[in-house]
């Protein structure tokens, strides 16, 4: 398993507000991060471009489950868990 698909796994697995803190606390590493980046104290420049598709990734999450599509998974996967069993 990559690093993506297990952060991809965890944010599948997250709720609603756990989804919405991870956003914010993403979105406030990406300001220092630009911050940083501004005033050439940002050494790894890659940074922000990963904190960008992190929060890509949990928006994505989110409006894949008011759209309903992300419900149809989790049950598939929890009926595949318990068949398994």
């Amino acid at each position: 398993m990559t690093k993506k698909s297990a952060v991809l796994g965890s944010i599948r697995e997250s709720n609603e507000g756990e989804l919405k803190d991870r956003i914010k606390r993403l979105e406030e590493e990406l300001f220092q991060h630009r911050l940083k980046r501004f005033t050439n104290q940002l050494e790894n420049t890659n940074l922000i471009k990963s904190a960008r598709r992190e929060i890509a990734r949990c928006r994505t999450v989110l409006a894949a489950r008011v759209h309903g599509t992300e419900t149809a998974r989790e049950k598939q996967s929890q009926a595949q868990d318990s068949e398994a069993k």
